[in-house]
Formats: structure tokens, C-alpha cells, sequence
């Protein structure tokens, strides 16, 4: 058995606020949610993204909070030629796939896109 179960949430460091929502909201269609003092969140099934813009992050923090420095993969609710589609819709360029990959329970097929901070994003489904 290990010690930990599944990740409740990640921390993202951005410039542009407004970019970044409308990426993830917009774009990912995952909810926003706002929490403690006026602090920003995305909400995707059980997890989240919290917020922190560079400059102002919250404490505690990473030792080195940099925009553009997280890979990240989602699993698709929909199948991931709807998400190819929607990205096209959205103008949002696809950089490489789909691809055949290896996730941490099974095969993927994905796609990948940048956030507005170049954070590279993974969408994918399983095979």
C-alpha cells in the first residue's frame, strides 16, 4: 500500500490572469471558483488548479514559482478528436499529436497545446 492516495490539487504560477482563465475556463471548460481572500481556482472533476500570479504568490509556496514550468495531463471527459476540435474552434494550436503515449495506469492518446504562461499541456484519452 502506499503512503499517498491521488492528488487534490496542483498550484499553477501565471503572468496574465485573464490569459489563464480563459484558457482554462474558456478553452478547458473546467469551472472557476473562487476561495480565501479574493484567491483563484479551476475546478475539474475532483481536483483543482489553484492560482498564484508571479509576484504576488501565496504562502507558502514552491521555492521557485516560474510561469511556463509545469507539464501537465488531463484526461479527456469526451472523446479527444471533440477535444482536437474544440482546440481548432478556439484557436488554440495543437503542437504534436495526436500520439500513442504511456500513462500512469495505461496507454494514452494525446494531444498537446501551451497555456498562455508555455505551460505544456497534455490532453489524452485512453486506448
Amino acid at each position: 500500500m502506499s503512503l499517498i492516495d491521488h492528488l487534490d490539487h496542483v498550484v499553477l504560477t501565471c503572468v496574465d490572469v485573464e490569459a489563464t482563465q480563459r484558457f482554462y475556463v474558456d478553452v478547458l471548460q473546467m469551472k472557476l471558483e473562487t476561495f480565501g481572500n479574493g484567491r483563484m481556482a479551476f475546478r475539474f472533476g475532483n481536483q483543482k488548479i489553484n492560482l498564484h500570479v508571479r509576484g504576488s504568490e501565496f504562502e507558502p509556496k514552491a521555492h521557485l514559482p516560474v510561469p511556463g514550468a509545469l507539464d501537465l495531463c488531463f484526461i479527456a471527459a469526451v472523446p479527444l478528436d471533440q477535444v482536437i476540435e474544440r482546440l481548432a474552434r478556439m484557436n488554440v494550436p495543437v503542437i504534436e499529436g495526436p500520439v500513442e503515449r504511456t500513462g500512469a495506469t495505461r496507454k494514452l492518446r494525446s494531444v498537446y497545446v501551451r497555456d498562455p504562461d508555455y505551460n505544456l499541456i497534455e490532453i489524452s484519452e485512453f486506448i
